[in-house]
Order: C-alpha cells, then structure tokens, then sequence
C-alpha cells in the first residue's frame, strides 16, 4: 500500500465499547497496519493509515455505521 496519512471521520452509529471494536475491525481489514482512534462520545474516528479516506468510509458505511470525512 501507499504512504501513510492521518484522517479523520465522523462516524455515526455507534452506541457503545462493542461498536468502537466492530468500527476499528472494518478499519483493520483494510489496513491491517493502521492505528485507529475513536472517541465515542464525539464519534470521531482518526486514523494513520495508507487507506484513502472516502474508501474508509465507504467500508464503515457498508459495516452499517454512518461515516464521512471530517469537515
């Protein structure tokens, strides 16, 4: 994969610690090297990885959360 970059998401959706786990698992099965952050109660996903951001998304949507890039 490509160089790695910092991104950041807001991801809605997500209820609880099982919810943060499920959305860091989508975001491993894509790079299983990134270091994923989330804080539940913002719902703000920040990330290293080599992963564009809008395809990130597009994971975490498809794993049934509601994600977009951070403004």
């Amino acid at each position: 994969m490509g160089d790695r970059k910092m991104i950041a998401l807001d991801v809605k959706g997500m209820t609880c610690m099982g919810c943060v786990n499920a959305v860091t698992r989508l975001v491993k099965r894509k790079d299983a090297e990134a270091e994923v952050k989330i804080d539940l109660a913002s719902g703000r996903l920040d990330a290293s990885t080599s992963v564009p951001a809008q395809e990130l998304a597009a994971v975490i949507s498809a794993g049934g959360y509601e994600a977009k890039v951070a403004a």
